[in-house]
């Protein structure tokens, strides 16, 4: 028989971490599963064993994780490190490999922490040797203290855009220019919502200083950037673009790219569960309840920025409201009480979540880099255009599904992860229809790649 538990997390970062810890203290018990071999996820990756002067550079937001990724060590849950799932059914059964095998697991309970991934950012030359996300630099950065040798370029738009920047001036890396898409214009346009930010004015004096700390060291600044394009054959040459009308070229190798995260719905979409467009977000969004719960599964929660990007302290308030739902779900006596049980933790959730509106209308990434041009790779994996994409469509392509059958767009090993929304849009677009009608992938198992060996070792328990 399969190991069995009372909960199943997936992913330990903050809100899988704080999820645990709670469970476990209410006397469930509780497997955590996780690819990294420490906990903290992506935004507190290695927390647990970062340096005192990384620690420095990486901020105080990042050494807030010290606290809940002790309190999950102490908890006693049982933690899965290295472990990759790659199927999770309905019936809540995971799948999932570890040490070069492959183990299924049930629970009474899921909770999906599987948090977020930065967005596609299909502009002419992203496939090139040189380019990154600023989100992959930044694990770089935490898990091994990695950071560029030689000057970076750093373009796009979001509050990481400036994070980065400020941690790699704390590295003393060379920052040759910041090219930002957004422009002054959105700002003000997005004035309206900072008045229910005023609750998050830590967080409004924590991004000016980083802007300002850019601007002291007389970093070129270039805003309100359009057209973009990276240069080069055989890798980064040099960054095109257009500012205030005129056209610009920087030499440099490397280029950091970035326009904010969204929900990784990868398992969501795999258990057919119910998604919405945002338009806020220009992303889909898990259909769910206050506590998580996923509409029509039983049994199934998301927790963190899988339910909607909000950052990390509301990630570990959303993972403890998903851990009372649980409760109350393993605990029917507790049942009648969830809801009073978690006023303070949605009064708290509503100030984590507070900066947030003004956050999408100022930082909404720019039409011109979600709707890439006819001869902009798309699909990385099966080198698919987003020509040949609108090209499908006019000859009856409805939706990526189709798109599959006409170009394999999608069906490379990373399922559709790097490509997926760009082609709902694209889609979208070109048959000016709402993107729900157009839809995404039907996402299948195998999640992640898995080996014929693995699957030939697989077993029920590893105990």
């Amino acid at each position: 028989m399969s190991t069995h538990t009372n909960v199943a997390i997936i992913g330990a970062g903050p809100a899988g971490m704080i999820a645990a810890a709670r469970l476990t203290s209410l006397k469930h018990s509780v497997i955590v599963l996780d690819e990294q071999p420490q906990a903290g996820g992506q935004i507190w990756r290695n927390i647990t064993h970062t340096t005192s002067g990384l620690a420095d550079i990486l901020g105080p937001d990042y050494t807030a994780g010290a606290s809940v990724a002790g309190q999950f060590a102490a908890s006693g849950a049982q933690h899965l490190r290295g472990a990759t799932v790659w199927n999770l059914t309905r019936e809540r059964q995971l799948h999932y490999l570890h040490q070069g095998k492959s183990y299924s697991l049930t629970a009474d309970a899921v909770i999906l922490a599987t948090g977020a991934m930065e967005r596609p950012f299909p502009i002419p030359g992203w496939t090139l040797p040189g380019v990154m996300g600023a989100g992959a630099a930044q694990v770089l950065l935490k898990g091994a203290g990695t950071v560029p040798a030689a000057p970076v370029v750093i373009a796009g738009c979001g509050p990481l855009l400036y994070l980065i920047c400020w941690q790699y001036l704390r590295a003393n890396v060379q920052i040759a220019a910041v090219l930002d898409t957004s422009s002054g214009r959105d700002i003000f346009q997005a004035g309206p919502a900072l008045l229910g930010g005023l609750a998050a004015f830590k967080d409004i004096r924590k991004g000016l200083s980083m802007i300002n700390a850019i601007k002291a060291k007389k970093i070129p600044f270039y805003r309100g950037v359009q057209k973009l394009r990276i240069n080069g054959q055989s890798s980064v040459r040099s960054i095109a673009f257009e500012h205030q009308g005129q056209t610009h070229e920087l030499e440099t190798s490397l280029v950091l790219l970035h326009q904010g995260v969204v929900p990784n719905t990868q398992f969501t979409w795999l258990l057919r569960a119910a998604h919405d467009w945002s338009d806020t977000g220009a992303c889909w969004i898990p259909k769910t309840d206050g506590w998580g719960r996923l509409h029509e599964l039983d049994g199934i929660y998301l927790a963190g920025d899988g339910q909607g990007i909000a950052g990390a302290q509301a990630a570990v308030t959303r993972g403890e409201l998903a851990a009372l739902a649980v409760d109350a779900q393993l605990n029917p006596a507790q049942a009648d009480s969830l809801a009073n049980r978690s006023v303070p933790l949605q009064s708290q959730l509503k100030k984590d979540m507070a900066l947030r509106p003004f956050l999408d209308a100022a930082y909404l990434p720019k039409r011109e880099n979600r709707l890439p041009q006819d001869d902009t790779i798309v699909c990385r994996c099966e080198e698919v255009t987003a020509g040949q994409i609108r090209d499908f469509v006019r000859q009856g392509c409805m939706g990526p599904n189709q798109a599959k059958s006409f170009s394999r767009c999608g069906m490379g090993p990373c399922q559709g992860r790097l490509c997926g929304l760009t082609v709902t849009e694209v889609i979208a677009d070109q048959l000016n229809v709402a993107h729900d009608q157009v839809g995404y992938y039907r996402i299948r198992a195998p999640l992640k790649p898995v080996t014929l060996a693995e699957l030939a070792c697989a077993t029920d328990s590893e105990n």
